[in-house]
């Protein structure tokens, strides 16, 4: 039976959050600020499956909570709540590490597909880290110089490094490295990426690629894998040139 952490201080929706999950067949345990669900999953990080978490939380904030979380090594899949629509607030979920975010009001149903695809993931994810490195083919790897992207694991390695993704993280790194030596705009991969279709702060998406140099670049003030067009947005070269 898979375990749900639900965060959130509005009693009614929570405990109809709590009544719904549960008649699906889901445990349950309900906490009402970022700090117990902070203390929760830190206590016992494998405890639960899933958690879905509110933004708006006394103390501190569910941007704040995954993102400590993630900084922990902790990549749990969150869904998150809020009742800011807004694409800026959208997209500083995902950034935060947020794996799925839903609007106030939602409808149960899309509430529950949306847990059920990140169970899913999760149980994938479980299955492959117990198999033998002989049993790990991986269905959707992309490997460039001595990097490969693992995307049904979530992991980037380089050389004898693993940097574990987010699934926004590997969405767009997947989107570059598809359009792999073509300059590709911001507001084109808010629109293909992310799915948002209105006017927004494009600064959300220059953050993301701030954390991939991280993982990719020997050198991250001087990239030369995800390259800025001023002006424009960004380019993928897998294989760049060596300097002479």
């Amino acid at each position: 039976m898979s375990r749900i952490l639900v965060v959130e201080d509005e009693l009614h929706l929570a405990e109809g959050l709590r009544f719904n999950l549960e008649a699906e067949g889901y445990q349950v345990q309900v906490v009402e600020s970022g700090e117990a669900a902070l203390e929760q999953l830190k206590t016992e990080p494998e405890a639960f499956d899933v958690v879905v978490l509110d933004v708006m939380l006394p103390g501190k904030d569910g941007f704040t909570v995954i993102s400590e979380l993630r900084q922990a090594g902790q990549f749990i899949p969150t869904l998150m709540l809020t009742a800011r629509g807004r694409p800026e607030d959208v997209l500083r979920g995902f950034a935060a590490g947020a794996d799925d975010y839903l609007t106030k009001p939602f409808e149960l149903p899309i509430l529950i597909a949306r847990i059920k695809s990140l169970l899913r993931r999760r149980e994938w994810l479980l299955s492959a880290a117990g198999q033998t490195p002989a049993q790990q083919a991986p269905k959707d790897t992309y490997t460039f110089g001595d990097k490969s992207v693992n995307f049904d694991l979530l992991e980037l390695r380089v050389r004898d490094r693993v940097f574990p993704l987010t699934l926004m993280e590997a969405n767009l790194l997947r989107y570059l490295i598809c359009h792999e030596g073509t300059t590709v705009s911001r507001k084109t991969m808010l629109e293909d990426v992310w799915n948002l279709q209105e006017d927004t702060d494009t600064r959300a998406i220059d953050n993301f690629i701030v954390r991939l140099r991280r993982y990719l670049e020997d050198d991250p003030t001087r990239p030369r894998h995800l390259i800025t067009v001023r002006g424009v947005g960004y380019r993928f070269v897998a294989q760049p040139k060596t300097n002479s």
